[in-house]
């Protein structure tokens, strides 16, 4: 590969011909050409060149030997590698060459100064080196009025660069002011100036020293501003550090003081009170390890670091948890079984299940794990409510999380702490809610749980949903495992469809069948009625609702599984009877059938008579399951 470009070289040792403009003349001159990547060669430009490809080692060497000008131009584009004119600018410059030097690897090291622009004016021919005719371009050395007023703007606006950049000398400042030709003024501040090689070649090009100077006293000028906004920036980052470092030198001082006096700061002082916290903490073990690691880490830090915060909001974490701290169970059964009858109408399965959980409790303590239930049936059922009563009736505190939209497996686990903002998983989340490590935990919705490229959360609730595994809950965020195994969960679902199978494999499922007429008059007239009378300030007059009444809002203002809609209507009547109270109208005593559209409007359902009985036919059906069959 052959290439032209700027080198490492010293030259103060060479000494060049001087060879005046009156001398070369205005005659067009003819020799070889050497193309340079991502450099412009100036008029009285000194600097050293090495060269490596093929022509322009030869276009060198017949230079020397032919004792013939060195013509050097710009490439427009510095990856070409086989240079041809449509590469090339059509302005250069004609250097001489100081020495050369042959390197082990066969490249040329020159040393060039450069003499004058040169135009192109025709390529003789392109092998085996480029020739080229050329027009010197003789340009005058006196200033006007116009040439002094723009040397003057463009010293001022130099001398500001130079202050400013500190990869310029001074001297580069006094070396331009004894400079009385302006164009090479011009020449010499470009050259100093971090450009591209089409803004250099844009000024070589300008051939009129006037219009030269003006356009370096634009390109100084933006340059300026640059160089003003760097300078702002490294003032503003060293008056930080410059603050921060005060700061520093301020406060172990006042460290060195508070320890003569026996005194500490605040940050002492807080370390100190999360050591004590720490050691008052019933922690297992491998919790307690870690903790006093993090606070070790904490003391060696400086108050201000990022990291400190975070430090100190884990260990807040690791410390408000329960690790130890759990309810007793309330095992008398007949208790159980009164609250929940007195809370619920209804669900046998549902109780009996929660009833032999207590016996076997209270039998063999020490080997019973607790059930992962899962209540499975249409929306209004008592799901969620009977949670709450089995809650109440054991004694236990009742925590409740809902699943559905979830589709991070990080809501389940946490983040990790190289996360800005990292917090543990909603099951840690809510067991610091619960005080207790042995709360009733509902998961609802369960079968909403969504899936996407940021993982399955289903997957993670198999740790904590596995008798086997939730001893040791790993969640991202805490790192330590936290004990599950005794917290009572229950979850609900809907249907079971969604639910991966293998979650569904370590869950006990109780079915909740939607609700008989005759249990939902049973439901109203127990709960759903004297709640709302009660909600709506109806307890001294409450409105007594007839059977036929029920009956006829349920078939007729209501097309539910559960009891939800049937609670609305209830509540809507109870409002029309709040209204007539506060406006000093006769109160509503009693709720008749014909009273009903007058409250709730027209029906909104009506029985079709038609499909009260079965409907006489075959149909042809085909059913598999995992089981077999």
């Amino acid at each position: 590969m052959g290439w032209a470009r700027p080198g490492p070289f010293s030259f103060d040792e060479f000494e060049f011909e001087e060879e005046s403009l009156e001398e070369r003349g205005d005659e067009a001159i003819e020799g070889p050409l050497l193309p340079l990547r991502d450099l412009v060669f100036f008029p009285q430009m000194v600097s050293p060149l090495v060269v490596g490809r093929d022509r322009s080692v030869e276009a060198v060497e017949t230079a020397l030997e032919r004792d013939e000008p060195l013509i050097v131009v710009a490439q427009r584009d510095p990856e070409v590698e086989d240079v041809g004119p449509e590469d090339l600018y059509h302005f250069g410059a004609d250097v001489i060459i100081g020495r050369m030097l042959r390197m082990p690897d066969g490249t040329l090291s020159i040393l060039a100064q450069g003499q004058q622009r040169v135009q192109i004016l025709e390529y003789v021919h392109l092998e085996p080196y480029i020739r080229v005719r050329a027009q010197p371009i003789v340009e005058p050395t006196g200033r006007t009025r116009l040439t002094e007023a723009l040397v003057r703007a463009v010293l001022a606006l130099f001398e500001k660069v130079v202050q400013l950049n500190r990869s310029l000398p001074e001297d580069l400042y006094v070396f331009a002011l004894n400079i009385r030709e302006p164009g090479w003024l011009a020449d010499l501040i470009v050259q100093s100036l971090n450009l591209d090689t089409a803004q250099q070649q844009e000024v070589l090009e300008t051939l009129d020293p006037a219009a030269r100077l003006q356009r370096v006293s634009i390109l100084l000028g933006k340059e300026l501003d640059v160089l003003e906004l760097e300078d702002e920036i490294h003032s503003r980052v060293q008056q930080e550090l410059d603050r921060s470092q005060r700061e520093y030198f301020l406060r172990e001082q006042m460290k060195a003081i508070q320890t003569e006096l026996g005194e500490t700061d605040s940050f002492t002082q807080k370390i100190n009170q999360l050591r004590e916290q720490v050691a008052q903490a019933q922690l297992p073990d491998e919790v307690r390890a870690q903790a006093e690691r993090e606070l070790d880490r904490l003391a060696a830090m400086p108050p201000m670091a990022p990291e400190a915060g975070i430090i100190r909001t884990y260990l807040d974490w690791l410390l408000e948890l329960p690790w130890t701290e759990e309810t007793e169970d309330n095992l008398d059964l007949a208790h159980v079984e009164e609250v929940l009858e007195s809370c619920h109408y209804g669900l046998p399965k549902a109780k009996e299940r929660i009833l032999e959980y207590i016996a076997v409790e209270q039998l063999a303590p020490e080997k019973m794990r607790s059930p992962i239930l899962c209540f499975v049936g249409p929306p209004g059922t008592g799901k969620t409510s009977l949670g709450q009563s089995i809650a109440k009736a054991v004694g236990r505190n009742f925590v409740r999380v809902s699943l559905g939209g979830v589709r991070d497996e990080a809501e389940i686990r946490g983040h990790r702490r190289t996360y800005i903002g990292a917090l543990p998983g909603r099951i840690i989340q809510t067991m610091r809610r619960a005080k207790t490590i042995n709360p009733l935990f509902m998961l609802d919705e369960v079968d909403k749980l969504g899936l996407d490229f940021r993982g399955d959360p289903a997957a993670a609730l198999l740790e904590v949903l596995d008798p086997e595994q939730n001893y040791a809950f790993s969640d991202h965020y805490l790192e330590v495992p936290y004990d599950l195994s005794k917290v009572l969960f229950i979850t609900t679902a809907n249907t079971l469809d969604p639910v991966p199978p293998a979650l569904r494999d370590r869950m006990e499922v109780i079915e909740f069948p939607s609700f008989i007429e005759e249990e939902k008059m049973e439901i109203a007239r127990r709960f759903l009625i004297p709640r709302q009378v009660e909600e709506h300030g109806l307890a001294e007059l409450p409105p007594l609702f007839t059977g036929a009444a029920l009956r006829r809002i349920i078939r007729e203002y209501t097309y539910e599984a559960g009891v939800r809609n049937l609670e609305r209507e209830i509540a809507a009547i109870c409002r029309k009877a709040a209204r007539r109270l506060a406006e000093g109208k006769k109160p509503l005593r009693r709720v008749t059938p014909g009273a009903v559209p007058r409250y709730l409007g027209p029906p909104r359902y009506l029985r079709n008579r038609a499909k009260e009985k079965d409907e006489v036919g075959l149909a042809t059906s085909l059913a598999w399951t995992e089981a077999g069959g």
